[in-house]
């Protein structure tokens, strides 16, 4: 995912000397075809994500478009109150990025797992909100926020994602996307996470149970239209998010329904009020909290 932002962003950077990338001391790798061959667009202000942001902000208020770079926990909680005061209160374009969203970081604690991130960020007016499920949304979703005047949040894995879709997609803000199509249930995803739900429809086919999945790389706005009519197909519709379910995707979701008075089964799958007590891969979290592949087979039988 983030090589495809950062090629994105360098596409762009070649035509518009107003675009740049202000990181806290990270990405070195990933940003070097960035600083190698725009460094006038780029900056590195060193571990002060709150710096950043004001930095960030400052610079499109001088006319720049920015994004800001950093570890999903740290570039929006670590700032918070930075993103609010001085960029979506002044409608900034300025574009957030969110590494390693989730448990991509699991085995170095909570401190760096990014679990309440959407929650906090989806209520900030102005603010447009992406979480991409593989490298090509991501390029998707990084176009659109370049073509964005307002603030944005694009929240990402740590990288090594594989393509779920087949092929490039006609990107809308605000759209989800089918990736299965089937009668028995419905599953909404978004983010990398989304793997684990793919997976899981793949190996329910083997068993004659055809699910249809779709992705949201958009949560704010939510795709509403996707949301009613699978509310009238089916009697439950389950949720996955590697994120709290309180606040978060699931919560959207059930904002829609709740707004047009739809009653249908909603299963959230999530993290479940609480902080990660337990370290380790990304996979061994995804399984110990219940929203790997397993789980979704699991609820997806339980509601048959």
């Amino acid at each position: 995912m983030r090589n495809n932002l950062v090629k994105v962003i360098c596409e762009n950077a070649k035509t518009n000397k107003d675009l740049m990338l202000v990181t806290a001391d990270l990405g070195f790798n990933v940003l070097n075809p960035l600083y190698e061959n725009f460094p006038k667009q780029y900056v590195n202000v060193g571990i002060s994500e709150q710096n950043m942001s004001s930095i960030a902000a400052g610079l499109a208020l001088s006319g720049k478009k920015v994004f800001t770079y950093s570890i999903g926990s740290f570039s929006t909680l670590r700032c918070l109150e930075q993103i609010r005061n001085d960029i979506c209160y002044h409608n900034c374009d300025v574009k957030i990025v969110a590494l390693a969203a989730g448990f991509a970081y699991g085995s170095l604690g909570m401190s760096h797992h990014a679990t309440e991130d959407i929650a906090c960020m989806k209520v900030m007016p102005h603010i447009t909100v992406f979480s991409p499920c593989d490298p090509i949304e991501t390029r998707a979703v990084t176009q659109a926020a370049i073509d964005m005047e307002t603030p944005v949040y694009i929240r990402l894995g740590r990288g090594g994602e594989p393509n779920i879709h087949q092929g490039e997609i006609e990107f809308k803000v605000g759209k989800a996307y089918l990736l299965h199509e089937g009668n028995n249930a419905c599953i909404f995803s978004t983010g990398a996470i989304t793997k684990e739900a793919n997976d899981a429809v793949l190996e329910l086919e083997k068993e004659g149970i055809h699910v249809t999945l779709y992705s949201f790389p958009t949560i704010k706005p939510m795709d509403e239209d996707v949301i009613k009519e699978a509310a009238k197909k089916f009697k439950t519709i389950i949720t996955l998010e590697e994120h709290q379910i309180e606040g978060g995707f699931a919560s959207s979701v059930s904002d829609v329904l709740s707004k047009y008075g739809i009653q249908v089964k909603l299963v959230r799958l999530g993290m479940k009020d609480e902080f990660t007590s337990v370290v380790g891969s990304t996979d061994y979290l995804r399984h110990y909290y219940k929203m790997d592949k397993e789980a979704v087979i699991d609820k997806v039988k339980e509601n048959l």
